[in-house]
């Protein structure tokens, strides 16, 4: 008896009753469907902070407990303290201050975003090369470092071209001054005139008196006319002359100018580049420096033909219309002043000169050609 009630009582203290059992079951299965016990689990000190010792045992509970397919570094935590309902929830997410963990396969990394204005950048660049390297050329030219390419006949035949336009506009500014003046004084001698022939009529004893002088201020007003259709025909022959064929020359000068000052500017980069070392960074860049030279030297020997071809024309065109037109002003001024109506009408004639009306434009002896 004794040893069966002794054996009843090991089976006893060995197996805790059903209703413990079923609480354990129950609790163990609770644990593993809800990650929210495992928090509760948590280990205080006194003061209700967490002991740094469990954090790590805390972390591999909750890994355990969390669904197939939630890793830790996918997941965080709000905590919102331990008196609170919510505390422990475990919400989908970057865990904060974890570290990803790596997948394997090939990395893909994206296009890295342009910058527009770093585009527009590079194009104004490319754009703007040829003008920063005649810009650069210039500057040196005029502190004395970088030298120019010189034609030491063809710069004087511009040079002495150019002194004549400002002189020939200044010779056209006192003609259309004299035009204007003697515009005036004709228009003066005309109302003189008819004021002289009013009074000839109304007084009978100055009748011839005032006669004569009606006469001699309408001569002379006719004449004035007829000298001021040849300086008008003057001016816009010289104004053609110099407006048109003179400019049209001196365009092509500046072309060529333009062509020059690329020329030694791509000449300048081939130097300095075959000063330089040569090795396999810079021989693409000199045999780029060479094509674009010669490229540009070719543009500056056809400017320069272009230019001697058009003074050459230039300077004869420019002495056949200056010669009539300087003889045309010469005989029709001494004949005005001298009063010989008859050689003053005959000059006009001369020169195919139709007379219209004062301070009217006349049609130039070059589009008559």
């Amino acid at each position: 008896m004794s040893e069966h009630s002794n054996e009843s009582t090991t089976l006893d203290e060995s197996h805790p009753p059903a209703e413990e059992v079923q609480s354990d079951s129950e609790e163990g299965a609770m644990a593993q469907e809800s990650p929210k016990n495992s928090a509760a689990e948590i280990p205080v000190t006194s003061n209700g902070q967490l002991e740094d010792s469990h954090e790590h045992s805390f972390n591999r509970d909750l890994k355990c407990s969390l669904p197939v397919g939630l890793g830790l570094s996918e997941t965080k935590i709000t905590s919102h303290g331990f008196d609170s309902t919510k505390e422990g929830v475990v919400e989908a997410g970057p865990f904060p201050g974890g570290r990803a963990q790596q997948k394997s396969g090939p990395v893909v990394l994206a296009d890295e975003v342009k910058n527009p204005a770093m585009e527009k950048l590079e194009l104004v660049r490319k754009w703007s090369l040829n003008t920063y390297k005649c810009t650069r050329q210039i500057i040196s030219e005029k502190l004395g470092r970088g030298s120019r390419t010189v034609d030491l006949e063809l710069e004087a035949q511009i040079d002495i071209l150019r002194d004549n336009k400002k002189k020939y506009e200044n010779i056209l500014k006192l003609a259309q001054t004299l035009s204007t003046q003697l515009f005036q004084m004709v228009h003066t001698q005309r109302q003189l005139g008819d004021a002289f022939a009013d009074l000839s009529l109304k007084s009978l004893e100055l009748h011839e008196e005032f006669g004569y002088n009606a006469d001699t201020q309408k001569l002379l007003a006719k004449n004035g006319e007829t000298l001021l259709g040849a300086i008008n025909f003057f001016i816009a022959s010289v104004t053609t002359l110099v407006n048109k064929t003179i400019e049209d020359t001196l365009l092509t000068v500046k072309q060529y100018e333009s062509a020059r000052v690329e020329y030694d500017a791509y000449r300048t980069d081939l130097e300095e580049l075959n000063l330089g070392p040569r090795d396999a960074n810079t021989l693409p860049k000199i045999e780029q420096s060479q094509q674009l030279f010669q490229m540009h030297k070719e543009k500056y020997d056809k400017m320069r033909n272009d230019v001697s071809i058009k003074l050459k024309f230039l300077e004869e065109n420019k002495v056949k219309v200056l010669h009539n037109q300087l003889v045309l002003f010469h005989n029709a001024i001494a004949a005005y002043f001298a009063g010989n109506q008859k050689q003053l009408e005959q000059t006009l004639k001369q020169f195919h000169i139709k007379l219209k009306t004062p301070g009217a434009d006349a049609p130039s002896w070059l589009e008559e050609q």
